[in-house]
């Protein structure tokens, strides 16, 4: 997971009503988020235990709280980033049925789909398990989509939302100049529309990733990472419909402020170039690690904390949700702060750190 170097800065995009104006990729104009709890991930709570356990051994009560904050009242992404992890699925489902029958109130689960082969061609830190040398566009649609489907359209008692590949048409932009994202850019547009064709249904929503905008924020990249789009959704088949797109999934870019570079200035100059394709300009921003003002300059373990939860008061009438798709405390990679464990790897000291410098709406929780 990574910015790239391009310059981000509002645009204005003209002259794109010769694209594909026939086609439309368009879900309900229903906000999924809206009324729905975020479902608060257990294992990611669990996870967080570790922190907790480290603020109360300090006599650091206060962070202690925070903590607790998050791992009782804060929805998260539940990432499914290899086949052995789609077990992870049931657990979520198994769980959010329990809170909606405690609670009332309706669950939508956040799930990440995330394996495709030779996945994060340009960065490495995060590569996965399927490689396409081996017959991984195979087992991706197989062994991977397949039962991921399966387990989620049988849950239709539940919504789900649902990232799409992270990074993966940021590569396809701006990684061409590297043979494996070259290789890899058309089998995993094959890949992520079958994943599309194969998760439609009214309880599942769809958001593509669109990385961030400093990533794809220049114009050149915007057009052509719509173009993209288009074209994957368009290899899923007639009716293949998404919700919209994902940004800033696993990156510190702040939604909004007095600087240059935020998701929800992206999100703006994004959304007509995707409705020119007949795509939805409808978005979710992560912002689980950005409550420091000069986040967002780096991508790996970077001087951060945890971010403004859930929420689909945005200000933005192309966002659905603010959300946390990103797990806090989860090493982006061997990189950034000083000890930094392998991608994915929990991470207390930075864990700690996230807490520390957390959103005011993290309020300690007395045990």
């Amino acid at each position: 997971m990574r910015s790239a170097l391009s310059v981000f800065a509002p645009l204005v995009l003209a002259d794109l009503t010769l694209a594909r104006p026939y086609l439309s990729f368009r879900q309900a104009d229903s906000n999924p988020f809206e009324g729905r709890q975020l479902y608060v991930n257990t294992g990611y709570s669990k996870s967080l235990e570790v922190t907790r356990q480290s603020f109360l051994d300090d006599g650091d009560v206060e962070n202690a709280g925070k903590v607790q904050f998050i791992q009782e009242k804060v929805g998260t992404f539940v990432w499914v980033s290899n086949i052995d992890l789609l077990r992870d699925i049931d657990v979520a489902i198994e769980g959010a049925r329990s809170a909606q029958d405690q609670t009332g109130e309706e669950q939508i689960v956040g799930l990440v789909l995330y394996n495709l082969p030779d996945r994060d061609c340009s960065a490495g830190e995060s590569s996965g398990e399927l490689s396409l040398a081996d017959g991984g566009l195979e087992r991706y649609m197989a062994e991977y989509v397949g039962p991921f489907a399966e387990k989620v359209l049988a849950a239709g008692d539940l919504q789900f939302g649902i990232v799409l590949e992270p990074d993966a048409v940021g590569n396809m932009v701006t990684g061409q100049d590297m043979e494996i994202c070259r290789n890899a850019a058309e089998p995993q547009r094959e890949g992520i529309a079958y994943a599309i064709q194969k998760l439609q249904a009214d309880h599942v929503h769809l958001y593509i990733d669109a990385s961030n905008g400093a990533w794809l924020g220049s114009e050149e990249h915007i057009r052509s990472a719509a173009a993209q789009f288009a074209d994957i959704v368009s290899k899923a088949g007639n009716g293949a419909r998404i919700r919209g797109f994902s940004t800033n999934v696993s990156n510190y870019i702040p939604f909004s402020d007095s600087g240059s570079i935020n998701e929800s200035s992206y999100v703006s100059s994004l959304a007509p170039a995707v409705e020119a394709q007949g795509l939805p300009g409808r978005f979710i921003v992560d912002q689980s690690r950005v409550a420091l003002s000069d986040a967002g300059k780096e991508w790996c373990n970077v001087a951060a904390g945890f971010g403004q939860p859930a929420t689909t008061e945005t200000g933005n009438d192309h966002v659905d949700s603010i959300v946390w798709v990103k797990l806090g405390g989860e090493s982006d990679g061997e990189c950034g702060m000083e000890g930094a464990p392998v991608a994915g790897s929990w991470f207390n000291e930075y864990a700690r750190q996230l807490t520390i410098n957390a959103h005011e709406a993290i309020q300690p929780i007395s045990s």
